[in-house]
């Protein structure tokens, strides 16, 4: 009898794990995804499981392969133990109590092109593919960058309209290229995600991440405006989706992954395939260019030492010096700690800058000390005073300064 109530029991709860997440199920139409592949990307941000999901996105969602190609830029290794302290909030940590208090899978080391610190924990390893998140942004740029010096654009003060005619109707129009990459579009996108009392971006989410049922650029088709373009930095997704749906169409008919593939992933040397989360399935869906690319440790740092060494790798000029420069550079008042280029963060009053993802992923960059730091997380969800994030940033400055002997 005993067995037959368990077994009830269990049937019960089966039938629970198929019911939809009533946040999910109350914004858009109903998917075609499984309803168990919904709820897993409805949950795929907690702060219990997210030092997994952060590195499973292929299990997730539908994704398009950003493939390498010949040569692989070597690395070249000096492995040292990370001998010094570093402050924070009036006390003093070592790098090992950094590790956990920051909750990293990740971390890599690089002194003027040379790795001379990498690990990984929790049962990471150097193929496993890290969710950039954020990151993403600052590869869009670089791609934009590029098709900006092969003249498929003409130039960042043109309306952005004028190669996305279908923004028109929108608060698109009017707006330049380099607005967008500066994220002063001035469009009414609010970047927050209070999921009880959604507005444009959490529906957004809900709708092209965990639904697949729109794609994630479509909202800028009818957006409206917020502020005048150029004046009011905002951070915000929706303008890094433009940009993407940019280099897709001045691609010559390509799509972003395979033009990033030819223009930066095989130049770049990379030693593994890249790959884009997609909101949608193949000739439907579109990459997500605002947060969703996955990489291993050692690519995304070919990527730091590519800006290290102003665009130059591999003994080739793959983004020009300019855009490098142009890019890490504040686009209005350094008023610190962080200001912002051209998707890029920039560390205020310092040469340093870093791409920065969500719940702590950064490729830190520091011209000054010939510094390049990657660091793949998985910060919780909810740090309302930043204290994961702003006590990576206090190590980056120590490890910045150090000098392994």
């Amino acid at each position: 009898m005993g067995g037959v109530l368990a077994l009830g029991m269990v049937s019960v709860v089966a039938q629970a794990q198929l019911e939809l997440d009533p946040h999910v199920a109350a914004i858009g139409p109903k998917s075609e995804v499984p309803v168990a592949i919904q709820n897993a990307r409805w949950h795929m941000n907690d702060g219990d499981i997210n030092t997994l999901t952060f590195r499973s996105m292929d299990t997730l969602f539908t994704t398009r392969q950003v493939s390498r190609s010949g040569r692989v830029t070597p690395l070249s290794e000096a492995n040292h133990s990370l001998d010094f302290d570093y402050k924070f909030e009036g006390k003093t940590y070592s790098p090992t109590d950094f590790l956990d208090r920051t909750f990293t899978n990740a971390l890599l080391v690089m002194k003027d092109g040379e790795i001379v610190y990498e690990n990984y924990l929790n049962h990471s390893n150097p193929q496993t593919h890290f969710m950039g998140w954020s990151m993403t942004k600052s590869l869009t740029s670089l791609l934009v960058g590029i098709a900006l010096e092969e003249g498929r654009i003409k130039s960042l003060d043109e309306d952005i309209t004028r190669y996305l005619p279908e923004l028109k109707k929108g608060a698109y129009k009017g707006v330049t290229i380099r607005q967008v990459l500066q994220m002063r579009s001035g469009v009414d996108y609010e970047e927050s995600y209070d999921f009880e009392s959604p507005g444009i971006a959490a529906r957004n989410h809900i709708q092209a991440l965990v639904k697949n049922v729109v794609r994630f650029v479509d909202v800028a088709k009818t957006i409206k405006r917020a502020h005048p373009p150029g004046k009011v930095f905002a951070y915000k997704t929706i303008d890094t989706a433009v940009l993407g749906l940019l280099v897709e169409r001045v691609s010559g008919g390509s799509n972003l992954a395979a033009y990033m593939a030819q223009h930066l992933w095989e130049p770049l040397g990379a030693e593994a395939d890249g790959f884009f989360i997609m909101d949608g399935q193949p000739g439907v869906g579109r990459e997500f260019s605002g947060a969703g690319f996955n990489a291993i440790l050692r690519d995304y740092a070919r990527v730091g030492l590519l800006m290290l060494n102003k665009g130059r790798i591999n003994d080739k000029q793959i983004v020009s010096a300019d855009w490098i420069e142009e890019s890490t550079r504040p686009a209005g008042d350094e008023k610190g700690p962080m200001d912002y280029g051209y998707q890029w963060w920039t560390v205020s009053n310092t040469p340093a800058y870093s791409a920065i993802g969500l719940q702590g992923q950064f490729i830190f960059v520091d011209p000054s000390t010939k510094t390049v730091i990657v660091k793949m997380s998985y910060f919780p969800p909810l740090d309302k005073d930043e204290a994961a994030m702003r006590e990576t940033f206090s190590f980056f400055e120590a490890a910045s300064k150090w000098q392994p002997k």
